[in-house]
């Protein structure tokens, strides 16, 4: 049985390349929305109703877990997810994360980038105050919209990308702190500008964190694939003429042509 792995688009696969890592034996299902990237600024509802349809995707594909690799799905819709999933354990991104941020700062200020929707649902910030024992975290969320699309077109190493982080994290350097949570899957793949402008911080990539929750739940349940190498079948809801160029990118190696599936 497969683990399914979704986001609205090439984020997830930054999730995905930590599952292959961590647990390398595995059979993945990688589903992308593509058709409708952005999540982020889409409403509450339309996010609830396209995680529900990619659930379902799932659930008919007999996938054994479910890794919603999308922040703002996690931050908006993941008991809508839950709901649909019944039995299929579901991971997010949001609490394995911040369990990390909240036991990697050292002084006790925590900042997070993601989407306006992740950052205004104050997911991360309710999340990480859970782990503040001694009421002292201090948490700065900063909305980077225009993130996913520079990464959504390759554009990882522009000059005009590096202007544009320039200007949103400017403010966690007046901050001053020493931890910083990648609240949107889109955002390891900018990791290396991100730690030039913010050198002495700690940076949390979600997926990674998730991916550990993942081989710890499989090997609980005895559901941990140990016998085989990796199977990865990608499904998009559209296809863009980057896709699988910026995937073999940022994965690493070759992927077979995606398949097309339409959701509604």
């Amino acid at each position: 049985m497969a683990i399914g792995v979704f986001d609205s688009g090439v984020g997830g696969l930054s999730v995905l390349k930590q599952l292959i890592k961590y647990l390398p034996n595995e059979h993945y299902i990688y589903l992308g929305d593509t058709a409708r990237v952005p999540y982020g600024n889409k409403s509450v509802s339309t996010v609830q109703h396209y995680s529900r349809q990619a659930t379902e995707f799932f659930l008919d594909n007999d996938v054994k877990l479910i890794v919603v690799a999308c922040n703002t799905a996690s931050a908006l819709a993941i008991e809508s997810i839950q709901k649909v999933a019944k039995k299929v354990p579901v991971v997010e991104m949001i609490k394995p994360a911040s369990t990390a941020a909240s036991k990697s700062t050292k002084n006790s200020r925590i900042g997070v980038i993601g989407t306006r929707a992740t950052i205004n649902s104050e997911a991360y910030t309710k999340e990480i105050l859970k782990h503040d024992a001694f009421n002292n975290f201090k948490v700065f969320g900063i909305a980077c919209p225009l993130f996913v699309p520079l990464v959504e077109e390759g554009m990882i190493d522009n000059p005009a990308t590096m202007l544009i982080a320039n200007e949103y994290l400017n403010s966690l350097k007046q901050s001053e702190i020493d931890t910083l949570v990648l609240g949107c899957t889109h955002y390891p793949f900018l990791q290396n500008l991100i730690q030039d402008i913010l050198p002495n911080v700690k940076l949390i990539d979600t997926g990674e964190y998730a991916a550990l929750e993942v081989k710890k739940l499989l090997e609980s349940n005895g559901n941990l694939e140990t016998n085989q190498n990796y199977q990865l079948d990608f499904y998009l809801t559209d296809t863009p003429y980057t896709f699988t160029d910026l995937a073999e990118k940022m994965l690493g190696f070759k992927i077979e042509k995606p398949k097309k599936v339409d959701l509604d």
